[in-house]
C-alpha cells in the first residue's frame, strides 16, 4: 500500500511547521515516489544536508512505503523570500 500526498503533506506539516510546502505524487498515483518543496524555519542554521535528514527524519513512518523521494528545495524563510524576489525583479524574455 503506498502513501497518499496529503499524507506526506501532513506529516511535514505537523513536524517541521513549514511556512511553505509543495508535495507532488510523481508515481503515477501508487504513491511511491515524490518531489517534495519545502520552506520551514526549522532550518534555520542548518546545512543543506542536515535540512534533508530532517525531512527524511519526519517521513521516517511514510518512508517505508516511498521508494523515492526528491526533496527538491529545502529552504529557510529568508533564502524562499530572497529567490521569490529574484525570480520576480527578472524581465520577462
Amino acid at each position: 500500500m503506498g502513501v497518499s500526498k496529503e499524507q506526506v503533506e501532513s506529516t511535514l506539516r505537523s513536524k517541521l511547521s513549514p511556512s511553505h510546502i509543495e508535495v507532488i505524487d510523481t508515481s503515477g498515483g501508487c504513491g511511491a515516489s515524490f518531489k517534495v518543496e519545502i520552506v520551514s524555519e526549522q532550518f534555520e542554521g542548518k546545512r543543506l544536508l542536515d535540512r534533508h535528514r530532517m525531512v527524511n527524519g519526519a517521513l521516517a513512518e511514510e518512508m517505508k512505503d516511498i521508494h523515492a523521494l526528491s526533496i527538491t528545495k529545502a529552504l529557510t524563510p529568508d533564502q524562499w523570500n530572497k529567490q521569490q524576489q529574484s525570480q520576480t525583479s527578472q524581465p520577462a524574455a
